[in-house]
């Protein structure tokens, strides 16, 4: 069992700003305070993702996945979810913490990101995330899911061939791109085309983020 890293009270204060700014439950924070510092305590030793402040951590990781917290979960009607090739759990543990009636899947196949994301699910008491350590290209679950979703994996197209057939006839990828990407949109596969393309609004990052929505080209 492993405890985790208080959060330095500037990163504290970055997080409840950033739930407020996003409209999300100020009692999320937490947990997600929770999570964060047990990813701090893990990457000390085993360097599971390379940025290392605590501030830096809140922006870029948490407010980052949060962003896109409203395009799931039962409301959104997406109630399941793989997040793939997740790392140490990003969106998909933040987004599993304000959604609990989201189902996520957990899909990473380095071993010691896999082992962490256990012991943070266990932590937390996340009934509803489960962690998957595979190759995406070997999860054998056709159309399980009414979402996936990438954040800084690879290109739309590549996406989609590693992971397209797990989506459900109607299912949506949500993939967090930072400039919009026309290039892997015109590149897109026959069969697939864009549901939605929409600005995110990351609290204090200065930088372009996008969401984009593909969706089979027969359900458009």
């Amino acid at each position: 069992m492993t405890s985790p890293l208080p959060l330095p009270a500037d990163a504290r204060a970055d997080l409840d700003a950033g739930l407020a700014a996003l409209g999300l439950d100020a009692a999320l924070a937490e947990p997600l305070a929770h999570y964060l510092g047990l990813l701090l305590r893990w990457n000390a030793a085993y360097n599971l993702t390379a940025i290392r402040d605590a501030r830096e951590m809140v922006t870029k990781h948490l407010l980052d996945s949060l962003a896109m917290a409203g395009e799931v979960g039962p409301a959104a009607g997406i109630a399941t979810l793989a997040d793939l090739g997740t790392g140490p759990g990003l969106p998909g543990i933040p987004l599993a913490i304000v959604h609990p009636g989201l189902r996520v899947s957990l899909v990473e196949s380095n071993g010691k990101k896999a082992r962490f994301m256990r012991e943070a699910v266990r932590s937390l008491g996340l009934g509803n995330a489960e962690v998957v350590e595979a190759r995406i290209e070997a999860v054998d679950r056709p159309g399980a899911y009414a979402a996936i979703t990438a954040r800084a994996l690879a290109t739309l197209p590549e996406i989609l061939r590693l992971g397209g057939r797990l989506l459900a006839p109607d299912g949506v990828l949500l993939a967090m791109k930072g400039a919009r990407p026309d290039a892997e949109i015109a590149a897109l596969p026959p069969g697939w085309a864009v549901r939605s393309l929409r600005p995110l609004q990351v609290p204090g990052l200065d930088a372009e983020r996008h969401l984009v929505g593909i969706e089979r080209a027969a359900a458009a």
